[in-house]
């Protein structure tokens, strides 16, 4: 059993008095590859931007790497849903990249070696080097993900957070993609927003279904269950991927073990 990254307990969170999330119980141990998967509005962004320290819990508490989300940054990596305003901002890929080594705001930043190289380093894993010096809106949406998953990269992050990163990408290239995070996977703990249920028995390792309350399978397994609550067709899950059911789900935030 491998020390744990991630630990929430009995979290609450609530937006204009509606609950969001409620008795939220889960760990995250290190290497593992976790999807976070979940109905539309059922709190999947929310619990990702707990923990990496952009929401604070109305209860309970969320630990990273041992700590409160917010005293860790810098050993986190993430990348948000939106990249819309990313498009117009007049910047260079290689420049995007770049900035996530910023430490603190400078109006002038001054850039290492150091840094130029974990700039190129990234670019070249995520296969975008040959861009480095095309304008950020040039590429289309699935080289913009890229990108910015280059400039998560660009700080060595112990844990990748990624909430939706194929959105923007077409299905023959999203094999390609999680191809990359799995080879990602082997140097750092990830954690990602995940739509595609066919991708999950070949690339991650476990899963948490997010419906208010999260309920964690410490196999990367599409069940019936798991499609029923993340309400989408059975087709989803008619390409020939193996299929166990497992135990039914306890009441409140329990996780499946």
């Amino acid at each position: 059993m491998n020390d744990p990254v991630i630990e929430i307990e009995n979290v609450l969170f609530s937006r204009n008095g509606q609950t969001v999330l409620q008795n939220v119980n889960l760990t995250v141990e290190k290497g593992n590859f976790t999807a976070l998967i979940g109905p539309n509005g059922g709190g999947k962004t929310t619990l990702i931007r707990l923990m990496v320290g952009l929401l604070k819990p109305d209860q309970g508490t969320v630990r990273v790497l041992g700590k409160p989300p917010a005293q860790v940054a810098k050993r986190l990596g993430y990348v948000p849903q939106n990249l819309d305003d990313n498009e117009r901002f007049p910047i260079s890929v290689f420049d995007v990249v770049l900035m996530g080594r910023l430490k603190t705001f400078r109006r002038w930043p001054r850039y290492s070696r150091a840094d130029k190289e974990a700039a190129r380093k990234a670019l070249e894993q995520m296969e975008m080097w040959a861009f480095r010096n095309r304008h950020i809106g040039q590429l289309s949406g699935g080289q913009r993900q890229r990108v910015m998953i280059a400039r998560a990269l660009a700080t060595d992050p112990e844990i990748l957070f990624l909430d939706e990163p194929t959105a923007s990408v077409d299905t023959k290239h999203q094999s390609e993609f999680y191809e990359i995070l799995k080879a990602l996977n082997s140097s750092a703990t990830i954690v990602i927003v995940c739509h595609e249920l066919m991708m999950i028995n070949a690339y991650v390792k476990s899963v948490a279904c997010v419906n208010r309350c999260v309920h964690y399978h410490d196999h990367a397994e599409v069940t019936e269950e798991m499609i029923d609550m993340y309400q989408c067709p059975v087709e989803l899950v008619a390409h020939g991927l193996p299929h166990r059911v497992l135990r039914a789900h306890d009441g409140g935030g329990g996780a499946d073990r």
